[in-house]
């Protein structure tokens, strides 16, 4: 059984909704509105025909799919730059330290500060992978290919890039973190706040939000406790971003209290790892009675970009991979692939 990353098509629509409905709230990039994905998907289809070679205000949706039941199983999403249509809100958590001579103490107060530093940074998000796939290595294709794509078109994004991860949603869908912040000044609970947003944007963020810092001892302490934790299912999105170079550096998302974590997209491990060789040899001995190494291979620009595993093997001049990912990919010998380590 092979599974190959594309570029998402417009008759992908309900492939999209289906995962949409599945993600149970607190997931911007994917909501269950057939409108919104209309959008992104054709936003998508924009981006992929775009031919400057240049940054943009680009979305590059890709999707999962099993090659021999055509059954799509997973999505995930690029945004070559955030922020250049509105303002792409964070929180920055910082301190205020405070002395007093009379009471010869020094007091540190931590504190939220509505920030826009992530604008003009790339980010990867909207991964989703169907429950019934969350094993073999799935997700980390389909959240590896993101950087095997940015480095062949390495001249679309930006030198950061960032990935936000949902932050805690309670049972009924709610989140503590809204409910002790933001909800105090909006009128709305977290569910109808994250569908606007999901719709619309986050433009009302700026018209409501109150600009001056917020005191994270005056919230409550359930509010407290989540700020900067993931969502228990995203603790292994979390992992994956760290072995890439990822790391949190105090910035959450201003709905739920989810980290951002940040890299320097030339230092992202896939990206700084991965090499270009030239097919050599298609070997159907390779993986079975060849020794060899499964690696992450791409090919393609753009619309024509797919990723898939293959077992491959370096050899004078080049490379050999199995004829199953060749197929997957579309190459034959003399074609380039982008390969690295699966870990």
């Amino acid at each position: 059984m092979t599974f190959v990353i594309r570029a998402a098509r417009a008759d992908d629509l309900q492939h999209l909704y289906e995962m949409a409905k599945r993600t149970g709230g607190g997931f911007t990039n994917l909501p269950p509105d057939r409108n919104a994905l209309t959008a992104k998907l054709e936003r998508a289809a924009q981006g992929f025909a775009r031919d400057e070679d240049s940054v943009g205000d680009d979305l590059f949706l890709f999707m999962l799919e099993n090659t021999e039941t055509k059954e799509v199983r997973g999505t995930c999403q690029i945004f070559s730059a955030v922020g250049l249509k509105w303002p792409f809100y964070s929180y920055r958590i910082g301190a205020l330290t405070q002395h007093s001579e009379e009471l010869g103490r020094t007091f540190r107060a931590d504190i939220l500060n509505l920030s826009t530093d992530m604008e003009g940074q790339s980010e990867v998000g909207g991964l989703f992978l169907h429950p019934g796939e969350r094993s073999g290595g799935h997700g980390m294709l389909l959240a590896r290919s993101r950087y095997l794509f940015i480095r062949q078109h390495r001249s679309r994004f930006a030198d950061k890039t960032f990935a936000e991860l949902r932050g805690v949603i309670d049972e009924s869908g709610g989140s503590t973190f809204w409910d002790g912040v933001a909800g105090r000044f909006f009128g709305m609970n977290f569910q109808d706040a994250d569908e606007f947003n999901a719709k619309y944007g986050n433009q009302f963020i700026a018209d409501l939000m109150p600009k001056h810092p917020v005191y994270i001892a005056m919230l409550t302490e359930a509010a407290r406790h989540v700020i900067g934790m993931p969502h228990p299912s995203g603790r292994a999105a979390m992992r994956m971003l760290e072995v890439e170079g990822f790391a949190w550096e105090n910035y959450i998302d201003i709905f739920d209290g989810g980290p951002t974590m940040t890299a320097r997209t030339d230092q992202i491990r896939s990206v700084k790892e991965a090499r270009d060789d030239v097919i050599v040899a298609i070997d159907d001995r390779l993986g079975d009675q060849l020794e060899g190494e499964k690696r992450l291979c791409s090919h393609g620009r753009l619309v024509d970009f797919r990723a898939a595993y293959g077992w491959t093997q370096q050899r004078d001049g080049g490379i050999a991979i199995d004829p199953a990912c060749a197929r997957t990919l579309g190459v034959d010998t003399g074609d380039s692939v982008t390969n690295v380590a699966r870990w």
